[in-house]
């Protein structure tokens, strides 16, 4: 049996069953597990208003259950049992909870109103592992639930009241039992059948498995700890929907102020469906962005360093802006298998122009997204080549200023110019921290297509080129090729080309966006425009650096 080696991890524990429902003690006897039976004392009088979603009610009453039994078990013999289950299950109706009726005239209330309809019937369960420490109880809770949907037959009068006449429904939830005479009420069942009998056994081996078989190393995606690790995950296409919906959500700023948590309490804090966020968690667990144990969810040091919002080396504003303005771009993936052509150079290049014409608020995330990711690659951009024998600088399109920082850190004697839009040059002052090299930084409004270009030794692009159709990329080094002075120089950083040989797995931005340039090709491009002695570096695990000097007319 497939489930053996799941349930096989509780046969040399002591476990409890926290339930008299010989409907659940009969699912697991089949399954093979062996346990006691210690019907809970918990008086199940929870305020149902006080729950966002019904389920909430269904696990907190479980997770109370099994927190009662393991306490007086506990109490009684200074001893815990290792695992006590607990479970609940509830019928619902929209935000109307049925629980079991206390009467005959309840039993057909409940039932009239499942009459002809679909309802939800939710099981909570909870596993809690227990230890004594010291003469204390010790317990970790593992909660989760299951939803299964119910479709009633249209019942006559006299149907319904037969069915209340025979007994049956006065000790089961929502008024009928499905597995025995119950059943001639159900027209469809939608989901696991056992959650309606009252134990979803299915969900449980599965979390059992979470539990006790976590994920191997090799099974997840290395997640590269220099360089740049976080911003990779961006380059795939569903991954990238899982890292921008979970920052949206805020998952990383709750996991890092309370985790670990249980997925169902973080969909509580984020007002969530639980079934659907337990989802999401495991894929940012495979992707190496979370920490799965027994205790629940927490991050990893990658998500604390970049995804949390608060970080000094965050990414969330990158994450933000692409998920809002660059994500179109993978609409034209048909358009590039068809023609060929380079779409996120047009696609970007298109929304850099439409982003001028926007909001201040735009240009405002657009900005935090560039200086986000610009924390990161900044040092590594300076740091390419032995640059001090320039003395001067101008970062065009260099934004909120943080490679012009580095830069200036990077060299004492080195004078910088931010040269960008009005617009962005008079938001930059939001982005400034204190600092000597300050003094050697200055931002000139404009633009790098239309006006004079600042005078500088050393012309700087960083991550400028890929945003831009080929006639406007040729146009700009044109422009820069005829500011710079022969002995000067231009430094270009751009994505990096995945290295010959390299065992990576084929990713949809090279179909959307076309593969970044190789080292000859940026060799040629500077080339073409009049510079010599290119030099070209890798910086990081996604950074090309290409260093150009200008040669004589």
């Amino acid at each position: 049996m497939v489930l053996c080696p799941v349930i096989g991890k509780l046969q040399h524990k002591r476990v409890v069953l926290a339930s008299a429902s010989p409907r659940r003690q009969e699912i697991l006897s089949n399954a093979g597990l062996r346990f006691e039976v210690v019907p809970s004392r918990f008086k199940e009088k929870l305020h149902k208003a006080s729950f966002a979603t019904p389920y909430a009610y269904a696990v907190e009453t479980a997770k109370q259950k099994a927190l009662e039994v393991a306490g007086r078990m506990h109490q009684k013999d200074l001893r815990a049992p290792d695992v006590v289950i607990g479970a609940d299950t509830i019928v619902a109706v929209g935000a109307m909870i049925l629980e079991k009726p206390v009467d005959k005239q309840d039993a057909y209330r409940m039932l009239s109103r499942l009459n002809g309809k679909e309802h939800s019937v939710f099981t909570g369960v909870a596993i809690v592992h227990c230890c004594s420490k010291d003469g204390r109880l010790d317990t970790e809770v593992s909660e989760f639930y299951e939803e299964t949907t119910v479709k009633f037959s249209e019942l006559s009068e006299e149907l319904l009241w037969e069915y209340i006449n025979s007994g049956e429904p006065m000790d089961k939830a929502g008024g009928y039992g499905i597995q025995a005479l119950g059943g001639m009420l159900v027209e469809y069942v939608h989901g696991d059948f056992l959650n309606v009998v009252g134990f979803p056994l299915n969900h449980f081996c599965k979390e059992l498995a979470r539990l006790y078989y976590p994920p191997r190393p090799e099974d997840l995606r290395r997640v590269r700890h220099d360089s740049i690790p976080a911003v990779d995950t961006f380059e795939n296409l569903s991954d990238s929907e899982v890292l921008f919906t979970a920052c949206k959500l805020k998952l990383f700023d709750v996991l890092k102020d309370q985790g670990p948590l249980q997925a169902v309490d973080v969909a509580r804090k984020l007002s969530t469906c639980a079934g659907r966020t337990e989802q999401l968690l495991d894929v940012c667990a495979a992707l190496g962005l979370l920490e799965k144990t027994h205790r629940g969810y927490g991050n990893t040091e990658v998500a604390t360093l970049h995804l949390v919002s608060d970080g000094e080396h965050s990414l969330q504003g990158l994450a933000e802006y692409n998920d809002a303005h660059v994500w179109g771009v993978f609409t034209r993936l048909g358009l590039a298998v068809r023609e060929g052509a380079d779409q996120t150079r047009g696609a970007l290049g298109a929304m850099e122009e439409e982003r001028l014409s926007q909001s201040k608020e735009l240009t405002l995330q657009f900005m935090r997204a560039k200086h986000s990711l610009s924390k990161l690659t900044a040092h590594h951009v300076a740091t390419a080549f032995d640059l001090s024998r320039f003395a001067s600088a101008c970062d065009l399109g260099g934004c909120t200023g943080i490679l012009a920082r580095e830069l200036a850190q990077e060299y004492p004697r080195l004078q910088v110019t931010v040269f960008d839009l009005p617009e962005v040059t008079e938001l930059s002052g939001g982005f400034q921290r204190g600092g000597r090299q300050t003094e050697r930084i200055r931002f000139v409004p404009g633009d790098i297509f239309k006006d004079s270009l600042p005078e500088a030794d050393l012309y700087v692009l960083s991550r400028i080129l890929q945003d831009w159709p080929d006639d406007k990329l040729h146009k700009l080094l044109s422009r820069i090729s005829s500011s710079c002075k022969p002995g000067g120089g231009l430094l270009v950083a751009e994505a990096a080309a995945e290295e010959e040989g390299a065992s990576r797995s084929p990713r949809l931005r090279t179909l959307s966006a076309g593969q970044p340039r190789s080292a000859d090709e940026h060799r040629r491009l500077l080339q073409r425009h009049g510079f010599r002695d290119v030099r070209v570096a890798r910086a990081g695990d996604l950074l090309c650096v290409v260093l150009g000097t200008r040669a004589a007319p």
